[in-house]
């Protein structure tokens, strides 16, 4: 069963369990604490809680959820952040394991997680999310469930460090080209962001290659224009010239043999000698939908099913775009949830989970199911 990470209210989340960033005594607090007491009834589960008693940093307890849509609550005190010195990735590591263990021990089929320790203990958001989408990632390599990790607005879920600020200046720059309807716009990549205003102006204004690259060596180092020029013959000046072909018949094309995507898709699996569940575990996907996928010859997936196979079976740029063609898909220019995925797989990063977040971050509908 797939990680979903969505934008809600916990308290409104259908699930199995909820879990409550708990008070580490038997009363409630602020933010997520008090939405889940007040939801649940406060007289009920109070007693429940005080039935309990004090709850160890890092460790569960579980109450029933009263008037929740849930069984269960798994309250879990998480960590105050001191800076990252007495242990506070461990025991927010712990808080999620524990929980996730508790679920498979009390046979649920669903889980739903805050964001915890984010609010007023001050856990460092990158760094809670972080740990939040490796253990949860890697439980679900083991384990068949449903895990919702459910942020309450924008600005609980703010990603910061490298992949992801170059992942925002990739898609700003993208579109302003666009709008001019610049093929080169991608080389943008190897330009100092405070330089690229001035190099969209140059490139909106050139008409062949050898023109795009002089402008890309203006402004940019040796070392990297190297690697902008390498990628920029691959891609286009390295075609030889094809002899022109004659065009087939009708009849010739109707009986091609042109394998659809299920059939591709398996090839390709059989190829890597991969698994079926290293395949929909790495995707994202939900086992009863690729069981479904693998009966089906005719299938036809939404994109971004597809595109989550294709990350699974970490096919380069035009693996990718022959593999979804095949189910009618393409990749489209003007669509930002297309660059996204575009930027990863050209940077060779295949993690579902790490183009999720950016994909969430932006707006966008994550991949899998």
């Amino acid at each position: 069963m797939p990680l979903k990470i969505i934008r809600n209210d916990i308290t409104k989340v259908s699930a199995d369990i909820l879990v409550n960033s708990a008070n580490p005594k038997p009363k409630y607090g602020t933010g997520t604490d008090y939405a889940i007491y007040n939801a649940a009834g406060v007289e009920e589960l109070l007693a429940e809680r005080k039935k309990i008693g004090n709850i160890n940093v890092g460790d569960i307890a579980v109450t029933p959820a009263f008037n929740l849509n849930a069984k269960y609550i798994i309250h879990t005190v998480g960590p105050i952040w001191f800076g990252g010195t007495k242990g506070e990735l461990d025991h927010l590591k712990s808080c999620y394991q524990k929980s996730l263990e508790k679920a498979v021990e009390l046979k649920c089929e669903s889980i739903a997680f805050p964001l915890i320790s984010t609010g007023v203990y001050m856990f460092p958001r990158d760094k809670a999310l972080q740990v939040a989408m490796s253990t949860i990632s890697q439980f679900l390599f083991e384990h068949d469930m449903t895990v919702y990790l459910v942020v309450f607005d924008e600005k609980s879920f703010q990603l910061s460090g490298k992949i992801f600020s170059d992942v925002d200046d990739y898609i700003d720059s993208d579109e302003v080209l666009s709008s001019q309807g610049n093929e080169y716009r991608v080389l943008l990549e190897w330009i100092e962001p405070d330089k690229r205003t001035e190099a969209m102006e140059m490139l909106s204004g050139v008409r062949d290659d050898v023109s795009a690259l002089e402008v890309i060596k203006k402004y940019t180092s040796r070392r990297d224009f190297d690697r902008a020029e390498s990628w920029f013959k691959w891609h286009y000046m390295d075609k030889a010239p094809q002899e022109k072909a004659k065009p087939k018949t009708l009849d010739e094309i109707i009986s091609s043999d042109e394998k659809n995507f299920h059939d591709r898709l398996f090839e390709l699996i059989d190829e890597r000698g991969m698994t079926d569940p290293e395949v929909y575990k790495k995707a994202n996907i939900d086992r009863k939908l690729f069981s479904k996928i693998r009966c089906t010859p005719d299938y036809t997936p939404r994109k971004k099913t597809a595109v989550a196979l294709a990350l699974a079976l970490e096919l380069e740029h035009d693996e990718m775009v022959d593999l979804l063609g095949r189910a009618g898909i393409a990749f489209s220019p003007s669509s930002k949830f297309d660059k996204i995925v575009e930027y990863f797989v050209d940077g060779g990063i295949y993690d579902v989970q790490t183009i999720n977040l950016s994909l969430f971050e932006h707006g966008e509908d994550i991949l899998g199911s």
